[in-house]
């Protein structure tokens, strides 16, 4: 007679390295407190959440960045020398966690950090694709943009091969024209109330992987969401993607297995209305980096567990 045992069911995941780096920076446009996102993300929990979904983490801390004196306007550019630093310190930071082996989380700070964070992503990594997600495309140039703000134009200094946008739903007139002249893939709000977001995502990937499967960087402005579910942010605009519809991105892109970096930026704790709107967006923003690393809202699958013969 065999001897009764008890049997363990040891949950199995797929292990992900992730490296953490804050860039507390606000100079790409005016409002102050957007240099607090990446500590008001980490003090809702992030490093400890995704220990405990079976990550091995490394937070690199934060960048520290200098005042920059005499930083004029340069062709209605503003803080054109400070944000061209920062960016530079961001590009070494990623190469750093890149060479060290981790998927890199970049904590923004405001969306022109994604300069620097997909040259450095792209020096380690030549062959990129992007998926931005954002109310904004991101795309004017200097000449085109109505406010001088860098974090309106992170994309005009970049623009990869494959990128999709998903989300947008307030885009300039310079930048409608430069996304049709360029043939860049988009997916507004419309599209995704159109085919829902599960077929935005098949056809994100179906664009990106035409070729070759490349590593993703995926560049997340936490205003991409409805105001209703991340409230504390600068640029707010009516009519955004839920909060399922939100996470869906990020489950989708980590099923892929080519996550390779993300971008989490926007957080500005200063311009909620309530303590509870700074969390509700805090704690939005970690679920959005959870998602990118396994975290799954079904719960667990049969498959996922090993129990041992008795």
């Amino acid at each position: 007679m065999k001897s009764s045992k008890i049997a363990f069911r040891i949950f199995r995941r797929d292990l992900h390295s992730v490296g953490i780096i804050g860039a507390p920076f606000c100079k790409g446009q005016p409002r102050a407190g957007v240099q607090l996102g990446p500590d008001v993300i980490r003090k809702a929990g992030l490093v400890n959440k995704l220990e405990n979904q079976g990550c091995m983490v490394k937070d690199y801390g934060n960048l520290v960045f200098e005042k920059v004196s005499n930083d004029e306007p340069i062709s209605g550019t503003k803080q054109p020398r400070a944000v061209g630093l920062a960016n530079k310190q961001v590009a070494d930071a990623v190469q750093r966690i890149k060479h060290d082996g981790y998927t890199c989380v970049m904590l923004g700070g405001d969306h022109s950090l994604a300069i620097g964070s997909i040259h450095g992503h792209a020096a380690c990594r030549p062959e990129l694709s992007v998926v931005w997600v954002d109310a904004h495309a991101d795309i004017n140039t200097p000449l085109s943009s109505p406010t001088g703000n860098i974090h309106g134009q992170p994309m005009s200094y970049l623009i990869p091969e494959d990128v999709v946008y998903i989300g947008l739903r307030d885009v300039d007139p310079g930048e409608h024209y430069i996304l049709k002249y360029l043939g860049i893939k988009i997916f507004s709000m419309t599209d995704v109330d159109r085919l829902g977001i599960a077929k935005v995502m098949e056809q994100t990937c179906d664009h990106i992987f035409s070729k070759i499967k490349k590593p993703v960087h995926l560049s997340y402005d936490i205003d991409a969401l409805d105001p209703l579910v991340t409230p504390a942010t600068g640029t707010p605009v009516i009519g955004g993607l839920s909060y399922r519809e939100g996470i869906y991105i990020t489950e989708h892109v980590c099923q892929t297995g080519l996550l390779s970096a993300l971008d989490v930026v926007e957080v500005n704790p200063n311009l909620a209305k309530s303590e509870e709107e700074v969390n509700r967006t805090a704690n939005v923003a970690v679920d959005l980096v959870l998602g990118c690393f396994g975290r799954m809202r079904e719960g667990s699958h049969p498959d996922d567990y090993k129990i041992p013969d008795p």
